[in-house]
């Protein structure tokens, strides 16, 4: 997997009293795009925090940074490009790009963190696998 799409439409309840996006549902539509590239390497991390899975563990936002370039209206139709970066024992990293046709709106860098019990852990190595499958080929290739 290079960059995961996922699609998203703007309602009403996404809006400020302008009609724009609010600044915080970007974050909302980050997330939910960051569950659902998971979900596409099979990593299934309600499974996880259930104990349905071999270990328990959960990944949180360790640090973000975003940019806020373009407003999103009520009814546009967004696209929201994740792609997986680097992978370090307990963390990784994606880019996001929050897209209307080909105008980026906002973009984000991200660090996700593994955690079990509310403290940093080591990702586990069959997930650390599944997420190093997903890294676009230039960073596979260079064993990042």
């Amino acid at each position: 997997m290079k960059t995961h799409h996922f699609p998203v439409r703007v309602y009403y309840e996404d809006t400020d009293f302008s009609g724009a996006v609010y600044h915080a549902n970007y974050l909302r539509f980050m997330e939910r795009a960051r569950t659902e590239m998971l979900r596409s390497l099979d990593i299934h991390q309600g499974a996880r925090l259930a104990g349905e899975e071999a270990e328990i563990f959960g990944f949180v936002v360790r640090a973000m940074s975003v940019d806020f370039l373009r407003a999103a209206h009520m009814d546009d139709l967004l696209s929201v490009e994740t792609t997986p970066g680097g992978i370090k024992a307990a963390s990784f990293e994606l880019a996001h790009r929050v897209l209307r046709g080909q105008e980026v709106l906002a973009t984000a860098h991200v660090r996700i963190a593994c955690a079990v019990n509310g403290r940093a852990a080591r990702i586990p190595k069959a997930v650390k696998a599944k997420l190093e499958r997903g890294l676009p080929a230039h960073l596979a290739q260079q064993g990042v």
